[in-house]
């Protein structure tokens, strides 16, 4: 049965036949609207639209760790969309994070419109869809770095960006109205382990062609300076693993983390410790960026299996977790429910990740029970375990300035994260900066860009093989009354 059957089902979406608030169509103009990521970090839909055409970049999820049902997957209500699906040219996906791509195996059927991905992303997607069991191929098109395509009236490039990951990209979307660049992730990096420094001489060209719009994330808005380099973590993981002689060590970080799996297990080689990797998760990452070439130079690392192998002295655990997530395999270590591995005084856990908003409470509770263990927990707040992916302050003046765009519109973030994205713009002499929230439709151009219309957003919540609508004050009702039929 399709996702999207599913969906009909439990929140009777009439699809041929739209909705008063649906019926916004891009004629006469160049639009913008979101659907998922710009009232909360992650769960990204992005729509842009003219000549009667839209195309979306990104489809992505997020999670909710409050529950442990260890199936709760949050993602965008894409109702408005389903019902103009005749008007989607295509879905362009800017890299493999969850919070990009993880909602789209769930809509793609429904969807029906072409995939335009790089060779890492296509990679991760795949086995993504393999390991939901699902049999029907995608048609992913395979961009080559920095290729270009003719999307409807849309003509579009992409541009490599550094980021945590493989082969992420920005993309400039080349209309009759202007030229937009829309970032997705992205820092600047001058030793970014995985992949290369951006190119800022092609980024200043793109400048100078002229950016009418920049469409540009806003996690790190409220950080000053710049969010730092991967490569400059090395000397200071590898202080802290050399000072222990004894005990085991656990760090935890996202599992798309390509980059920062390149930094741990060169510290670990350096102190002789084999990797250990544990999770689904982190190994479909790995085991994509093996085969599109990343990681050659990288010991071979093991699962869990073997650590009986070992002493406790001579590996090194990596796993995803950080956040708290009731699903993830650090959580299943704290809370011993991993057959493999126990902690216990002595040992080590380093959380090599910046706490996402939303997030406290979850990982507050996973740190307290390692606590009660004797386990020495280190995060960010103790020593240098983690650089941002994305940019802070200072990187996004540079960026301004290298591109020049007349419009400033910022997602990736909370409402407090966007309001504050349009302040600094401004005072960086941006001409024009617009606030948005999910729903709203932005005329960019012609005339002065804002807010003309609004759409139908929202959320949804995967519990089992059913979804159904996520409202914060009846979500408890829902998910106690949906667990009878998982």
């Amino acid at each position: 049965m399709k996702f999207t059957n599913l969906i009909r089902k439990r929140m009777n979406l009439n699809l041929k036949d739209p909705d008063e608030s649906n019926q916004f169509r891009p004629k006469s103009g160049i639009f913008f609207a979101a659907l998922g990521g710009a009232e909360e970090i992650g769960m990204n839909l992005n729509l842009y639209g003219t000549d009667d055409s839209w195309i979306m970049i990104d489809l992505g999820v997020t999670f909710d760790s409050r529950m442990d049902s260890g199936s709760d997957i949050i993602m965008p209500n894409p109702e408005f969309i389903l019902q103009n699906k005749d008007k989607l040219k295509g879905l362009v996906l800017t890299h493999a994070h969850e919070d990009h791509i993880g909602a789209v195996p769930y809509f793609f059927e429904e969807l029906d419109c072409p995939i335009y991905a790089t060779a890492f992303t296509a990679s991760v997607l795949e086995r993504k869809i393999r390991e939901l069991g699902i049999s029907i191929n995608i048609p992913i098109h395979v961009v080559p770095t920095n290729g270009r395509m003719e999307i409807g009236p849309f003509n579009l490039e992409f541009f490599s960006v550094t980021h945590s990951i493989p082969d992420p990209s920005a993309v400039l979307l080349r209309t009759k109205f202007g030229n937009i660049f829309h970032t997705g992730d992205w820092k600047f990096d001058n030793e970014p382990t995985i992949g290369k420094p951006t190119d800022i001489t092609s980024l200043k060209k793109i400048g100078d062609e002229g950016i009418l719009a920049l469409v540009c994330d806003s996690t790190n808005i409220f950080e000053s300076g710049s969010s730092g380099s991967e490569g400059s973590l090395f000397n200071s993981l590898d202080k802290l693993i050399k000072q222990r002689k004894f005990g085991r060590i656990i760090v935890s970080c996202f599992s798309s983390n390509v980059a920062r799996l390149k930094t741990i297990s060169k510290v670990a080689k350096k102190n002789n410790r084999n990797v250990v990797l544990v999770g689904r998760s982190m190994w479909r990452f790995y085991q994509a960026a093996k085969d599109n070439g990343y990681l050659n130079n990288v010991d071979e690392f093991l699962n869990d299996d073997h650590l009986s192998s070992f002493k406790n002295e001579e590996t090194l655990i990596i796993c995803p977790g950080s956040q708290g997530d009731f699903r993830s395999a650090l959580y299943k270590i704290a809370f011993d429910k991993n057959k493999n591995i126990s902690v216990g005084k002595g040992d080590l856990v380093i959380f090599s990740s910046k706490r996402i908003p939303g997030n406290e409470i979850s990982i507050d509770r996973i740190q307290d029970r390692f606590a009660s263990k004797g386990v020495e927990v280190i995060t960010e707040d103790d020593a240098f375990v983690h650089v941002s992916g994305h940019p802070s302050r200072d990187e996004l003046a540079l960026m301004y300035s290298y591109l020049r765009p007349k419009i400033v519109i910022p997602v990736h973030g909370e409402e407090k994260h966007i309001k504050e994205h349009v302040k600094f713009a401004l005072a960086c002499q941006i001409p024009d900066a617009v606030g948005i929230a999910n729903g709203d439709v932005v005329k960019i151009a012609p005339g002065k860009p804002r807010k003309i219309s609004s759409v139908k957003s929202g959320r949804l919540i995967l519990a089992g093989k059913e979804l159904f609508p996520f409202e914060k004050e009846n979500y408890r009702e829902e998910r106690e009354s949906l667990k009878t039929n998982l």
